[in-house]
């Protein structure tokens, strides 16, 4: 929440400049739980496949991660691209990694 006195929206002080470098992006993955987190993963190449989803990510630190959290560890992934490849729908099945049921919805 920002709080401001009102009429001073557009005072100096309450402007911050900010630099756009034009279209750079950075992409992390990071894993949270009720009881836990595991670290910032940032991608060095600024992108993923789905065999950098798996090799990167899974089986490094989910894998680990919901094996430390017990039966009760639900994985949840946006749906991007490499989430939905048959690579890691395979992998995860492989592992037993329990997964949220509605995402499995969009790979029917």
């Amino acid at each position: 929440m920002i709080w401001r006195e009102s009429g001073t929206r557009y005072r100096a002080r309450n402007i911050v400049e900010r630099d756009h470098y034009k279209g750079g992006g950075l992409l992390v993955s990071a894993g949270i739980a009720t009881n836990g987190r595991n670290d910032l993963y940032v991608f060095v190449r600024g992108y993923v496949t789905a065999v950098g989803y798996r090799d990167e990510i899974l089986h490094p630190l989910v894998r680990p991660f919901t094996a430390a959290v017990g039966t009760d560890a639900i994985f949840m992934n946006n749906n991007a691209r490499p989430h939905r490849a048959q690579l890691v729908r395979s992998y995860l099945e492989t592992e037993i990694i329990p997964q949220m049921a509605w995402l499995l919805d969009h790979w029917t």
